[in-house]
This record gives structure tokens, C-alpha cells and sequence, in this order.
């Protein structure tokens, strides 16, 4: 049994994230991705541990690491025009160009979808965009920060009341992005597959962000206005909220349906009384009485360490979960059991452990543990594979400008 994507081509055409992590899941699948990058490299591939304050020697940048998996690297400088011609020879026998290139560069480089397509009608392409193809905003540069996290609500809508707009962590919604993009590509092959003809497959940052937030999004749609923020000193559902522990950590109870939950929440936590308190008889008494509620759970998770909560709260029929910190939560068994992580063997950084593909195939083993190429390792094979001659080669490598 092949792999899904076996025979494939990809020329993936992207920096840092979304693109790139696209490109990744489908070199996951079996697909022949070429990295085509800058002379000296993205700057993404230079995000070591030490960059950013970390006590680590490791010498490759993890998250790069990631997301560009499996490919073959080619280095271009497609400002000149042999590299440029190589490029356009390495995109006809593809069957996916992958790129998340501003359009007034890709018009300047004769890489427009409307180009491409006239040369390549089979050709599917697959377009990462802050703003999306349309309206005044669609050459405008942007970060997942900004078109994802800033303009959508997202970065507002995740605080309490009092504290200020909430920072995201990188690469959030990029990978939320590539997920949509493969998903489009792959239908795309699909109908290919029977007529024959591609087409322009198009993800934008800022419809990512309100698809993600698509609950919260549907809701202001209707009513015209946001919805309320989370309170946890006042919560909606006090059964749904987070509360400290004793040493300073957060437990996190998310029963959404509170009137079947809230009998074996009290006999777990010891709290019997509370069942036949008035107060919090029934679900609209414990929503009138919320603030009330979440201060007696507050009082009752305060008297006792996460480590003894977790001891005490495991196996019961309630739902909840441990706030963990990031440096807890790569051990987590249950995580390493259903294989979210991934050893590389990585020939001069040696082992390591990185994130591994999000989607198993009972049929196919996802081959999360191929590292990312090294800086042009692969430049002279992806170009003689496409049929380009030695002298074509230096030049477009740019070889016969330092003989």
C-alpha cells in the first residue's frame, strides 16, 4: 500500500508558518515537497532555544524543524531570471504550488494564479493570505497575531473583564490555517482526478480566526454585539469555570451541563450540604446565585494542592482537568499514548522529541520523524529531476556568476 500522496508534487513557495506547516502534513502523506528558499535561509529556520533565552544548545530551530519536515530543499533567488526560469520548469510537472507570497510579488514573478493556470491547467494552488483574495486589504502583509488573533475578537474575547487584551503564542492560527489548507488541496487533487483541471484553493488568517471562533462568531452575528466574557468570580455556569488550589496552581471543571453533574461534584469534593441548599437547588438558582457558588468552590479547591485535588478528583464521574504548565504537559502519559509526540533523528542535531502530525491513518504511518532539510541540501537533484541541464543548473544556482 502506497502512501495517500505518493507521486505528488509539491513546490511549496512560503515562509515561517502556515504555508510551510501545510506543506508539512502533506509530505506527511506521501507527497514530494520542495522547499524553495531564500540565499541564506528563512529567517524561521534560524529560531533556536538561545534566540529566545533558553538554557539550550540545540542547534536547529525546533519549531522549523516542525513544520518543514520530509521536504527537499532547493535555494532561488528568483529575482534573477535563470532561477526564475528554473522555478517556472520545476512548477509545470507539479501538481501543487503552495504559497503564501504577497500577490504584487507573485504578479511581479509571472507566479499569479492567472498565469500559472495558463501554463499549468492541472495545476492546484494553494494560497495563504492574512485577508483573503478579495476586498481593499488583500495585499496586505500579516502575522496570525494580527489578522487572526487582533481583528477577529479573538485577543479580546480571551481575557476576563478587568485584564487586558490576552498575548497569543506563536504559530496559533497558522496551524489552525494549515489544517484548512490541506483540506482544500486535497479536494482539489480530488476533482483534478477527474476532469483533470486544478484550481485555486484560497485560506485567509482572518476567516481561520472566526471560523475558530466560530461558536462566539455565530452568536454576535445574530445579536449584533459580543457576547459576554468569561467571569470566573461570577461565572454563568460556576460548574464550568477555574479555580486556584492551595499551592497557587488552577483546576479547571468543565461541566456544561450542570444539572447532571452537580449531585456527583458534591459528593466528590465532600460538599453534600451544598446539594440541598436552596440556593443551588436547581440550574436557575445556582445561575442566580453564581457569584455565591463559584466563591464556595473557590474557598473548597483552596484548602487542598493540585496534586492531592488530581489525586482525589481522578476516576470520578465528573469533568475536569488539571491546568497544566507546558513544561508538565509534553509528560503527559495520556498525551505519549495516543502518539502526540515524535523522535527525529536529525544528522548533526542529533535526537530529539517535536510535535508529531495531528492526523493517524489506520493504513498509512504518518512520517512525522524525517527531519527538515538542510539549507540547499537538495538544490542540484530537484533541479536535474526536473529536467534542467548542468548549465542550466549553475545558473540558475547562480554558479556561473563565481567562476
Amino acid at each position: 500500500m502506497g502512501a495517500p500522496l505518493e507521486g505528488i508534487r509539491v513546490v511549496e513557495l512560503a515562509s515561517f508558518v502556515a504555508a510551510p506547516a501545510a506543506g508539512a502534513l502533506l509530505a506527511d502523506m506521501g507527497a514530494d515537497v520542495v522547499k524553495i528558499e531564500v540565499p541564506g535561509g528563512e529567517v524561521y529556520r534560524y529560531s533556536m532555544p538561545k534566540v529566545f533565552g533558553m538554557a539550550s544548545e540545540f542547534s536547529e530551530g525546533p519549531a522549523f524543524q516542525m513544520d518543514n519536515r520530509g521536504k527537499r530543499s532547493l535555494v532561488l533567488d528568483i529575482e534573477r531570471p535563470a532561477a526564475r526560469a528554473a522555478l517556472e520548469r520545476l512548477i509545470d510537472g507539479a501538481d501543487v504550488f503552495l504559497t503564501n507570497m504577497l500577490p504584487h510579488r507573485l504578479e511581479r514573478h509571472g507566479m499569479d494564479a492567472a498565469a500559472l493556470q495558463e501554463r499549468c491547467p492541472r495545476l492546484v494552488i494553494g494560497r495563504l493570505s492574512g485577508y483573503g483574495p478579495d476586498g481593499e486589504e488583500a495585499k496586505t502583509p500579516a502575522f496570525d497575531y494580527t489578522a487572526y488573533w487582533a481583528r477577529t475578537g479573538l485577543m479580546d474575547m480571551m481575557r476576563e473583564p478587568d485584564s487586558p487584551p490576552a498575548f497569543q503564542r506563536a504559530g496559533v492560527g497558522d496551524h489552525a490555517a494549515a489544517l484548512a489548507l490541506v483540506s482544500g488541496i486535497l479536494g482539489a487533487l480530488r476533482v483534478r482526478d477527474r476532469d483533470g483541471i486544478g484550481q485555486v484553493v484560497d485560506v485567509a488568517l482572518q476567516h481561520i480566526g472566526h471560523y475558530i471562533n466560530g461558536n462566539d462568531a455565530a452568536m454576535a452575528l445574530v445579536v449584533r454585539d459580543t457576547p459576554t466574557r468569561h467571569d470566573r468570580r461570577k461565572p454563568f455556569n460556576p460548574l464550568w469555570n477555574q479555580y486556584p488550589t492551595k499551592d497557587g496552581r488552577w483546576l479547571f471543571l468543565v461541566m456544561i451541563d450542570s444539572v447532571r453533574y452537580w449531585r456527583p461534584l458534591c459528593e466528590t469534593l465532600g460538599r453534600e450540604d451544598l446539594i440541598e441548599d436552596e440556593r443551588f437547588a436547581g440550574f436557575f438558582e445556582r445561575m442566580a446565585h453564581a457569584g455565591e457558588l463559584a466563591s464556595i468552590l473557590s474557598e473548597t479547591f483552596a484548602q487542598r494542592t493540585l496534586a492531592e485535588w488530581e489525586e482525589l478528583l481522578r476516576g470520578k464521574p465528573i469533568i475536569w482537568a488539571p491546568v497544566r504548565t507546558l513544561g508538565e504537559a509534553i509528560h503527559d502519559p495520556q498525551a505519549r499514548a495516543a502518539g502526540a509526540f515524535q523522535e527525529v533523528d536529525h544528522p548533526t542535531a542529533g535526537r530529539f522529541e517535536t510535535v508529531a502530525p495531528p492526523v493517524r491513518m489506520s493504513r498509512h504511518p504518518m512520517r512525522g520523524e524525517r527531519p527538515a532539510p538542510a539549507l540547499g541540501a537538495d538544490s542540484e537533484s530537484v533541479l536535474r529531476d526536473a529536467g534542467l541541464s548542468a548549465d542550466e543548473i549553475d545558473a540558475a544556482l547562480g554558479k556561473e556568476e563565481s567562476k
